[in-house]
C-alpha cells in the first residue's frame, strides 16, 4: 500500500513539475495559471488522477485509432486529459486544443526524463 501511495505522489509532482515547465516553454497565452505554484500543485494533482483513472478507458476506447496512426494518437489523447483538467480546475486556463496537445507533449516528455532518471537510481 505505501508503494502504491509513493508512486501516486512521485506522478503528482512529475505532473505538477511538467505543468509548469509547460506553462513556461508555451507562454502564458497558451497556458495561464495565474502564476501562484498552488495553481499547479492542484492541477498536478488532477492530472495524476485523471492520467490514473480516465486515461485508460479513453485508451483502450481509442487502440483502434492509437494502432492505425502508430502511436501519435496518444498525443491527442494526452491533449484531451490536458483540456479535461482545465475544465474541472477552471484556475488553469489553456486558450486551443493545439496548446492542450503541445502542453501534453511537454509534459509527457518531462514525465518520461524523470522516470528514467528516477529508474536508474
Amino acid at each position: 500500500m505505501k508503494d502504491l501511495i509513493t508512486r501516486f505522489m512521485v506522478r503528482w509532482g512529475i505532473a505538477a513539475l511538467g505543468i509548469w515547465i509547460a506553462a513556461g516553454i508555451l507562454g502564458g497565452e497558451r497556458i495561464d495559471f495565474d502564476s501562484r505554484i498552488g495553481v499547479v500543485v492542484i492541477a498536478g494533482l488532477l492530472l495524476a488522477i485523471v492520467n490514473s483513472v480516465i486515461k485508460p478507458i479513453v485508451v483502450i476506447l481509442s487502440l483502434p485509432a492509437i494502432l492505425f496512426s502508430l502511436g501519435l494518437f496518444m498525443i491527442v489523447v494526452n491533449g484531451l486529459m490536458l483540456m479535461l483538467v482545465s475544465v474541472l480546475y477552471p484556475s488553469l486556463q489553456i486558450s486551443s486544443f493545439a496548446a492542450a496537445m503541445l502542453a501534453g507533449m511537454v509534459i509527457g516528455l518531462v514525465n518520461y526524463l524523470v522516470t528514467t532518471i528516477l529508474e536508474e537510481r
